[in-house]
């Protein structure tokens, strides 16, 4: 079903809001975590893991919301997912104990992927091909709106009002979202009953959980330690499960069959090779930015804004150059300009030159802005509309594990030179946390980790290039 015309803009509008407030929601606790462990007395593992937890829900519950919204209503479904969101950020707000703190985050990306699973999906049943990738465009612009200004308004805040004032400022504008989509957005009418996939939620889960512990304890636990093995060992046989279930259940949470699509299959693959590639490219630079050269949080904050800012205006034109060129070229190029980029950056020196920096990230910037919106539409094109929900839950489903990975690789080059407990400090934003004798050390570390994640870039272009196949259009298409 699609909505009226004369409304797409307005409902563009709101689902923006909302990814937007999600996002500046997933950004801002880094900025606060300092002050955060300090309020609360809590480690540095625990204090982690207030964000762990939002990556975790956020991505186990993305499959099952975009299979709710195709059977219940794509509406009903943002309107749920944006209440519990809006709740669960009051109640961090109000958290006594770190234990509290990290299950209403668990609650809160539970809420964020209820919205977020059914907002492509909206987008998608709302405007008509010729106006997608502009759509799309537009709506990426709020991730990036959201990553410049969740570190800086997190950092306002804290410094006049404290940590808990990071929670309580998302909290006016979701109650705006849910009132303005109550009224906007129009329920998709899929007419059909069906079955929770309890089974397939439960393995996946478990699964995922499972993997993301063994990848962000993996370097403490040890690597080849029998904790690691095991739960290595229990997390593979949960994964065969989920998929053994998905292909016996007559109505599964991962819809396999949308694999049989070649295009939406390639587009999977580049979405995670992608993720895995761009993501750990602010953790590696704060790495060298605050721990080899010592800067402050707020210098190397602002150098970093160069690899956010230019897709504020790329994203729309990336979109609306996919609607006139076509998706797969735009996504090419993109990914080769990251690749650029990336290589660039793993030439760091011992002395900071801000070209060095700048330039890379400018190109990255331009990079993404051209391939991101084009690759949500060659997927999201790929599949058939009535399963746009599955789609799109399994889209970004395939960007968070991308991310987890990329950050878990990331940390694990930067240990490689200096301790873990260190390690963490820099992440943390704590300058002058290394002694210079370990300054060269780190800076080679880092540039080995720009260079390794081009690999991943490589993979993401080879992966591409099945995009520019020719494709049958799904219906109303």
């Amino acid at each position: 079903m699609s909505y009226p015309a004369s409304r797409k803009w307005t409902i563009l509008a709101v689902v923006t809001l909302v990814s937007f407030i999600t996002n500046v929601d997933a950004t801002i606790v880094v900025i606060g975590l300092p002050r955060l462990m300090a309020g609360l007395h809590i480690t540095v593992t625990t204090g982690l893991w207030t964000m762990t937890s939002y990556i975790i829900t956020s991505t186990i519950f993305l499959l099952p919301a975009g299979r709710w919204a195709d059977v219940i209503g794509d509406k009903r479904i943002f309107l749920a997912g944006l209440a519990v969101f809006a709740v669960a950020t009051v109640l961090c707000g109000i958290a006594d104990s770190g234990a509290m703190l990290i299950l209403y985050r668990f609650i809160q990306g539970t809420g964020a992927a209820l919205a977020l699973a059914t907002a492509t999906p909206i987008i998608v049943r709302t405007f008509p091909r010729a106006e997608l990738g502009r759509a799309l465009g537009i709506n990426s612009t709020s991730w990036v709106i959201g990553s410049i200004v969740g570190p800086v308004a997190g950092g306002a805040l804290i410094s006049g009002f404290g940590w808990r004032s990071i929670f309580f400022v998302t909290v006016p504008f979701a109650v705006i979202g849910i009132l303005a989509a109550w009224f906007v957005l129009t329920d998709s009418q899929q007419g059909q009953k069906s079955k929770t996939d309890w089974a397939g939620m439960l393995s996946f889960g478990l699964g995922l959980m499972g993997l993301l512990v063994v990848l962000s304890e993996g370097q403490s636990w040890g690597w080849t330690s029998g904790r690691t093995l095991g739960l290595a060992a229990v997390t593979v046989l949960l994964i065969a499960i989920f998929v053994v279930v998905e292909l016996r259940v007559k109505q599964p949470m991962f819809n396999l069959s949308l694999l049989l699509h070649g295009h939406y299959r390639a587009g999977l693959g580049v979405v995670l090779t992608y993720s895995i590639g761009y993501f750990a490219t602010t953790f590696l630079l704060t790495l060298y930015l605050q721990g080899a050269l010592h800067l402050s949080p707020l210098t190397a904050g602002l150098l970093l804004i160069p690899l956010s800012a230019p897709q504020l205006f790329m994203g729309p034109l990336g979109g609306m150059a996919a609607d006139k060129i076509g998706s797969a070229r735009l996504v090419l190029m993109g990914v080769l300009l990251l690749a650029v980029g990336g290589y660039m950056l793993g030439n760091l020196g011992t002395h900071l030159s801000a070209a060095a920096v700048i330039v890379p990230l400018l190109i990255m910037s331009v990079a993404s802005g051209l391939a991101w919106p084009a690759l949500s539409k060659a997927v999201m094109s790929s599949a058939p509309k009535d399963q746009a929900g599955s789609a799109s839950g399994m889209f970004f489903t395939l960007r968070n594990v991308g991310m987890s990975l990329s950050l878990t690789l990331a940390l694990v080059v930067g240990e490689a030179s200096i301790p873990p407990a260190k390690a963490a400090q820099v992440f943390l934003g704590v300058s002058n946390v290394l002694k210079p004798r370990l300054q060269g050390a780190l800076v080679h570390s880092t540039d080995t980790g720009f260079k390794f994640f081009v690999a991943f870039y490589a993979v993401a272009f080879v992966l591409a290039l099945f995009l520019l196949r020719p494709h049958r259009p799904t219906p109303d298409g």
